[in-house]
């Protein structure tokens, strides 16, 4: 096969949490995530995926090792570990708002698009990013 005919994406990222439940209810009420898998695995462990519409998922992961747990809300070591692209910034960032979600910054306007950086509820990083906005004459 020729690397042109080559086609790979990333599916899912692994998300450290510390209970099933609270993360389920951040990530669909919160950013309005579905819940694309629940299967349960026996021994308290559950393989959820969460998901945005038309994304690739989290797989939510209880954290049960205490180095894993240390990892809950660092995961990207202070810097922006997630990125969620929307194609209407302002109507997602209003409500993300108004569903409380705590972002870092007034939102901005870069070369690469409208961002703000928020926090989720373990602390994590992400930036909220919309498509650039036009350039006036």
């Amino acid at each position: 096969m020729a690397a042109s005919d080559a086609s790979r994406s990333i599916g899912a990222v692994t998300f450290l949490v510390r209970d099933y439940e609270e993360a389920i209810a951040y990530f669909t009420q919160a950013l309005s995530f579905a819940v694309v898998t629940d299967t349960p695995l026996g021994e308290d462990r559950r393989w959820i995926v969460v998901a945005p519409p038309g994304g690739p998922g989290l797989i939510l992961v209880k954290a049960e090792t205490a180095e894993e747990k240390a990892q809950v809300g660092h995961q990207a070591a202070g810097r922006a570990f997630l990125f969620l692209h929307t194609n209407d910034f302002h109507r997602d960032y209003d409500a993300m708002w108004t569903r409380g979600v705590s972002f870092c910054e007034a939102p901005r306007n870069e070369p690469y698009g409208t961002v703000a950086l928020f926090r989720d509820l373990y602390g994590n990083y992400w930036d909220l990013k919309g498509p650039p906005q036009a350039k006036s004459t």
